[in-house]
């Protein structure tokens, strides 16, 4: 009976032997070179170390506080004309008080292969109307940060009207401020910059601007 027990025993005991070799043998191996998967450190992602945050952050607060810089050119042409606040206006000349806000530059300043164009809507009713209603708009949107993409896209046109009357510039063959303030708007409009610094973020989360986002 002894023996018996004992030889089941072995049985027993080499049954055990197999399979723990045969677990072992059919479990991956960890690589040598590398550490554990527990410890093992995720790999930073292009983009998310502190330079790049400083450089998203500057850039957000430069180009917000630009737009809303070319905004106020816009916004301050109209007011000064239209009030003759004494800066490019005198007040004998303000536009409530009847005087022309396209009649002494269109006039006088206009030169250049479109001067004889712009001197014949000089001081006309639709052409006084339609260049303030432009320098509203368009600087309320850029202040605001709202209708920024129309807002670009009508004061980049008007700039380079303006550029047009005064051909050639004064110091350069070709360029000159105008053009500069036309790319800048540009820039401004595809990146985005309404909602730098303004209220764009909210103005592209209404219903109208989902519908059409060319209003963003």
């Amino acid at each position: 009976m002894f023996g018996t027990r004992a030889v089941a025993r072995d049985e027993n005991t080499q049954a055990l032997l197999e399979g723990a070799v045969m677990t072992a043998t059919t479990q991956p191996s960890q690589p040598t070179n590398q550490p554990p998967t527990a410890t093992r450190q995720p790999t930073e992602q292009p983009g998310d170390g502190p330079l790049f945050s400083r450089t998203r952050m500057a850039t957000h607060i430069f180009g917000g506080l630009a737009r809303i810089s070319l905004g106020w050119v816009f916004l301050w042409a109209f007011l000064d004309k239209t009030f003759g606040l004494g800066y490019a206006t005198d007040s004998k000349d303000a536009w409530i008080d009847g005087g022309s806000p396209t009649f002494g530059f269109l006039s006088f300043g206009a030169t250049g292969p479109f001067e004889g164009a712009y001197n014949s809507i000089a001081g006309d009713a639709w052409a006084d109307w339609l260049f303030m209603l432009g320098l509203l708009t368009i600087g309320v949107a850029l202040v605001l940060g709202v209708f920024v993409n129309l807002a670009a896209a009508a004061g980049a046109l008007l700039l380079v009207m303006m550029w047009t009357a005064v051909l050639p510039p004064e110091n350069n063959p070709f360029m000159d401020d105008h053009l500069i303030y036309a790319l800048t708007l540009g820039l401004l409009a595809s990146l985005g910059a309404g909602r730098w610094l303004g209220l764009g973020q909210k103005w592209e989360e209404t219903t109208l601007v989902k519908k059409v986002p060319g209003l963003r």
